[in-house]
């Protein structure tokens, strides 16, 4: 980077035109001196309209030399406000540099001045008097360095704006110019030399500003050389068609005239390619690197264009590889552009041979930013290597290509479909075999996507996510027909392969079935997968419409296709889970609309075979669900449907008596049950607890002998499975939801039925106080982890909400203290573990994490439900540093919505946590505490975690604030004697420097209040020998202190002592001081 004082930069010669910058000027083997041309009035451009001009006499500095600032503001207002077409206006300055080009110039130059946020004036005696460099280092004594803003930066629509117009500006000045005075020896000798002077300028405003315009004023001349060069080509051609006709008829003068013609346009060229050539070594060569990111952003887009537009000079290695270095820089934006100027090169068939070079040296590097941090960057890049695979297919490695393959399973939306196209252009390709030769066993032929499915299926299975079909769907749906071609799907599972063909393997059926319900359920409701895109989205027209209509056609194709589907994998949980899915995503109208009532009785006879067969929890669950989508009663086939659930249930419950009754009379009759009678009991209750939870049992009456089993579990005396007591607990559960809401629909005004109600209180009561006692007592994990869900779930339905209903007031159940440290000493317990064991796989660590996630989210949900208080949360907010990574995410929403909540109590709740920590760091309460210890460090992250959490609005959070410091204080100060050293601080005195943490949080004037207190609590005294003791005491009053110039800050040279509590004391504390607090 040049200094302002630097000397003038000397440019090498450049051929065939000798360039000597000894003043402003560039001629074909001259040096260009300044003509003396008499300074007249000059012709300005005034605010007034459009191409009208007005002289004015100049005011100030620029009146010593007869031009006045008001000419060069008036052209930067006109470009800033593009009220005025620019053509107009650059046809304007062209008529006034016809009349009188130094003041012309003058004006532009002070345009470039003035865009760059500089309010100095170049007067006419600088222009005539002063080199470039000194007019722009004087230029640079001037501008407001406070002031970081130019106008390139600054944001709004306005500025916006005026970026547009000025590169407009730049290259309509170019265009207009094209055949007239860009070829005078004066005007670009001039300004490319003025904005080269701007561009080495320390000034980070004119590098900017001068950077773009030089560019753009580059890429103006590639326009006019593509003019030049249609022209000379056109001359040519007709130069030569003369020359070849016969004597007689050739016309001597047009060959001339032709030829003249054709030398002027080559001058011209080498006119303009001399000026690019300079330009780039004098501006591009040396701002590609600059240390402002914009600058090396603008000069990588610009060179994309001029290798587009102008490859014949441009399309080189020699230039190609500044590209190519770019593609590292450690700013995303630049790397993008870099990926945006290639993108076009690499997608022309006429350049591809020109790039075969660079792409072997820069390939590895391009293939690795498909997994840039940035995620535009890494899209663009995918891009760009589906370019380089179409017209480069054999430069790329399988190594390359599995690079991007991985891709389609990314988090972030865009990337993974970039990757989707990749895999369209690469794996997914029609077969040579036309499609019309493939037939089934029976003959059908088959569709022409077979092949490419057949592929994607292999895919995934390569792939060994098999738990992430729904990622690699979404990656594929928008860019690929084949994942919505259901009819080539079930043919491949249904039909028998032909000659030609391999049969699916099991392997290959579960992954297709997996794809093709992951596809049925994107399709059906227009969501992408859980991680992908926003949690609500929020449907166009468009998007409604082709939701609807992919709704409609695969509701019409399964209809009839899945129960055969059904029926051939009846035996194989796995597909029969994921088949069981596909009628929820169904337009259950079209059942009665295209009279299909007798599939729909085969899909509810297959239902009740499959219930009856299957054991598999994810089976279960599937059927109940969809049992319970088919019976809703806004449903056409409500009734039809509710008839074979009955039925369903009525064979659920019987085989749950006959197995209860058999194993009662086994252990009744001192009898060991077998295998297959303590199967039957598990798989009885299994599905009991499971249908319980989607359909309402309390018709049959269950509820009593399950509720018996669950006593039997909380006093130990009965040797059921453990199984079979969880699955009780569960069903147990659900059967008092679904009498509260068998209630609240039959229970109003006119029947009270009061009986019901303390019916339900009475079993509601019951069963709680067994599941407190199995959460807190039980030996067995399974029964406590059921008991500590179940509570959770009943005091959510169970809560204050209910109270709504007069009638129903008396069910509300809220947690006592007892019930409230029992969840606490649950989730304590089992939630913050550390997992240690080495011998679980990662496959159940994961799991394992699920479970406890869910048991805490269950705790977090009483606090944000206000079932039980903001306090109960503390015991969790503490846990938010160490535990970040497992439960960060829920710790923190919890604490958002308690903020919601109250914020006051939230803060409470914050210290109490911080307080119950800092306990924890010694043995007994009266002992010093290590401050720089990692516990007292990982404290004192924790409270910046609290503090951060607050945001910036400080009057919002003002009364939370100045509590949370109350709180902090009162802790530090009690008690104040300390009995292991009398004379020394409070114990808890280091918890000041935990709250000093908070104190950027406080407003001034609340700094002030809080110092008020602090001082009361604990006020100055004697000096200790001990001073180190009181280190968190002057660490917190001078963070108070910080932005106070009347109060000096204090050292540690002063020590503090207690202040003694007295009458008047007591009564300034009780009433006093809390009133400070609440101002």
């Amino acid at each position: 980077m040049l200094s302002p004082e630097a000397p003038p930069q000397q440019y090498e010669p450049i051929p065939p035109i000798t360039i000597a910058m000894t003043r402003r000027g560039r001629g074909r083997s001259a040096v260009i001196k300044r003509p003396a041309e008499p300074v007249a009035d000059p012709m300005l451009l005034d605010d007034g309209p459009p191409g009208k001009r007005t002289r004015r006499a100049g005011r100030g500095r620029a009146a010593e030399a007869g031009a006045g600032a008001d000419e060069e503001a008036s052209l930067y207002k006109i470009v800033k406000e593009g009220r005025t077409l620019l053509q107009m206006v650059v046809d304007d300055w062209i008529e006034q540099y016809k009349v009188n080009r130094n003041v012309a110039l003058l004006a532009l130059n002070q345009f470039f001045i003035t865009a760059s946020g500089c309010k100095g004036i170049i007067t006419s005696k600088m222009q005539q008097t002063m080199e470039d460099v000194a007019i722009i280092r004087k230029m640079t004594e001037e501008f407001d360095e406070e002031s970081g803003e130019y106008p390139l930066i600054q944001t709004g629509q306005q500025w916006k704006k005026f970026r547009s117009n000025f590169c407009d500006f730049v290259s309509t000045l170019v265009k207009q110019c094209q055949y007239s005075i860009i070829y005078d020896q004066h005007l670009m000798d001039n300004v490319i030399s003025f904005l080269t002077g701007l561009t080495d300028s320390q000034v980070r405003a004119f590098r900017h500003t001068a950077t773009l315009a030089a560019m753009k004023l580059m890429t103006a001349l590639v326009n006019v050389a593509l003019t030049v060069s249609i022209n000379l080509e056109n001359t040519q051609r007709q130069y030569e068609a003369e020359r070849q006709k016969s004597r007689e008829k050739r016309a001597s003068d047009r060959l001339e005239a032709l030829m003249s013609k054709r030398q002027e346009l080559e001058e011209n060229m080498d006119e303009i390619k001399n000026m690019l050539t300079f330009m780039f070594k004098s501006v591009f060569v040396h701002r590609y690197r600059d240390t402002l990111p914009e600058i090396r952003s603008i000069c990588m887009a610009e060179i994309g264009i001029w290798m587009k537009k102008f490859h014949q000079n441009f399309l080189d290695d020699s230039y190609l590889k500044y590209i190519g270095w770019t593609l590292h820089d450690k700013v995303g934006d630049v790397r993008l552009k870099c990926l945006q100027a290639l993108q076009p090169l690499y997608s022309s068939e006429e350049l591809k041979g020109k790039l075969e070079l660079f792409t072997s040296k820069f390939k590895d590097r391009i293939v690795a930013m498909t997994m840039d941090k940035e995620f535009d960057v890494a899209v663009q890049a995918v891009r760009l290597v589906i370019s380089i695979l179409k017209y480069h297919r054999d430069i790329l490695s399988d190594k390359d290509c599995e690079h991007v393959y991985e891709l389609v399973y990314s988090s972030h939306r865009a990337v993974a479909q970039a990757a989707g196209e990749f895999l369209n252009e690469r794996l997914f390709i029609p077969d040579e075999v036309p499609p019309d030769s493939l037939r089934t066993k029976r003959g059908k032929r088959r569709r022409p996507n077979t092949p490419l499915i057949r592929d994607l299926v292999q895919f995934f299975i390569e792939s060994e996510l098999h738990e992430h079909g729904a990622y690699l769907v979404d990656s594929l749906i928008e860019s690929n027909s084949m994942i919505k071609d259901w009819e080539c799907m079930t043919d491949l599972l249904i039909e028998e392969p032909g000659a030609m063909e391999e049969p699916l393997d099991d392997r290959q059926e579960n992954s297709l079935i997996e794809i093709m319900v992951c596809a049925i359920k994107q399709s059906a409701t227009g969501e992408p997968p859980v991680g992908r895109g926003p949690i609500r989205k929020v449907l166009s027209a468009r998007e409604a419409k082709q939701v609807s209509d992919d709704r409609a056609r695969l509701t019409e194709h399964f209809i009839g296709t899945l129960p055969t589907l059904l029926a051939k994998y009846i035996a194989d949980p796995e597909k029969v889970a994921n088949l069981m899915t596909i009628p929820q995503y169904f337009d259950l109208e079209i059942y009665t609309t295209s009279r299909q009532e007798k599939n729909l009785d085969g899909l509810l006879k297959l239902s009740q075979e499959i219930v009856d067969k299957h054991t598999d929890r994810d089976v279960l669950d599937t059927c109940a669900k969809t049992l319970e989508l088919l019976c809703q009663e806004n449903n056409a086939i409500h009734s039809r449907c509710n008839v074979a659930r009955d039925t369903i249930i009525d064979m659920i419950v019987n085989k749950y008596k006959e197995a209860m009754d058999e194993y009662g009379s086994l252990i009744a009759g001192s009898e060991e049950p077998n295998e297959d009678e303590i199967f039957a009991l598990i798989s009885s209750l299994k599905k009991v607890a499971v249908f319980s939870s989607c359909h309402n049992l309390g018709p049959w009456k269950i509820w009593d002998g399950l509720f018996r089993v669950v006593e039997e579990a909380r006093e130990g005396t009965r040797s059921m499975p453990e199984e079979a007591m969880r699955h009780c607990i569960s069903a147990c559960m659900f059967g008092i939801m679904w009498d509260l809401h068998h209630t609240e629909e039959t229970t109003d005004a006119s029947n009270p039925n009061a009986q019901d109600v303390d019916a339900l209180r009475r079993r509601l009561a019951a069963y709680m106080e067994a599941a407190q006692h199995l959460m807190s007592a039980s030996p067995v994990s399974q029964f406590r982890e059921e008991a500590y869900i179940s509570i959770c779930d009943l005091l959510i339905i169970f809560s204050s909400q209910l109270a709504a209903n007069p009638l129903l007031k008396t069910l509300v159940f809220a947690p006592d203290k007892t019930m409230q440290s029992m969840l606490n000493d649950f989730i304590q317990t089992y939630v913050f573990v550390d997992d240690d064991d080495e011998e679980q796989d990662d496959h159940t660590k994961i799991e394992e994490l699920h479970k406890r996630r869910n048991f805490l989210a269950s705790f977090c949900k009483l606090i944000v439900y206000n079932v039980m208080p903001t306090k109960a949360a503390a015991d969790v907010f503490k846990h938010y540093v160490r535990y970040y990574n497992n439960y960060g995410d829920i710790i923190k929403a919890t604490l958002g919505k308690a903020r919601e909540i109250n914020k006051v109590n939230c803060a409470r709740t914050m210290a109490l946590s911080l307080q119950t920590l800092f306990l924890a760091l010694t043995s007994h309460p009266q002992a010093r505490i290590n401050r720089a210890s990692d516990e007292f460090i990982s404290l004192k992250e924790l409270a910046k975690r609290f503090a951060l959490s607050f945001g910036l609005d400080a009057l919002k959070n003002r009364e939370a604030i100045t509590s949370l410091h109350r709180e902090g204080i009162r802790f530090a100060v009690d008690p104040l004697e300390n009995p292991l050293d009398p004379t020394g601080p409070p114990p808890n005195i280091a918890f000041l420097e935990v709250m000093a943490e908070f104190t950027n949080k406080l407003l001034r004037q609340d700094k002030r209040i809080v110092l008020n207190y602090l001082d009361r609590r604990i006020a100055a005294g004697m000096p200790s020998s001990r001073s180190e003791d009181w280190q968190p005491l002057l660490m917190y009053r001078n963070s108070l202190l910080q932005g106070e110039s009347e109060q000096p800050i204090i050292t540690s040279k002063r020590a503090y002592t207690r202040k003694r509590r007295d009458a008047e004391l007591d009564d300034e504390e009780d009433g006093g001081s809390e009133a400070d607090f609440q101002q």
